[in-house]
């Protein structure tokens, strides 16, 4: 049997999921989580996907600055009962999800680009295509 594609997320997936991210934050940032690594190296919630179902959470996280995120990932799993019970006193759902935390790569992603396009040879050729662009125009 063919697997079925992934449906995007409805409209009720993406506002709860954003609620959550809210929730999250600010548990983070008003401190009402405590642990000394979360303390010394602050993370932030880029991004928050619920399944279908809304039962489960994948929990997107950065160090801010960036640096070493696995401290940060173990201290987000020490602390996911806490911070679970913020997203159920903030977030009014008939179940609160289970939460799993995973680091954002897609900043390293970005970063990676952009020192591939100001690479002098791809630079050269941009602008080599800009302006075979331009001459086409013109005919």
């Amino acid at each position: 049997m063919a697997k079925q594609p992934a449906k995007a997320p409805s409209q009720r997936q993406l506002r709860v999921a954003e609620e959550i991210r809210h929730a999250l934050s600010r548990a983070l940032e008003r401190g009402d989580i405590y642990d000394p690594d979360l303390l010394r190296r602050p993370v932030t919630i880029t991004k928050v996907d619920l399944s279908p179902d809304m039962r489960n959470a994948m929990v997107s996280f950065t160090p801010l600055g960036g640096g070493e995120a696995a401290t940060a990932l173990a201290a987000l799993h020490r602390q996911k009962g806490q911070l679970r019970l913020q997203v159920a006193q903030s977030v009014h759902t008939k179940f609160v999800p289970q939460l799993r935390f995973v680091e954002d790569k897609s900043f390293d992603v970005a970063d990676h680009i952009g020192a591939l396009l100001r690479d002098p040879h791809v630079a050269r050729d941009l602008k080599a295509d800009t302006s075979d662009d331009q001459d086409k125009e013109d005919d």
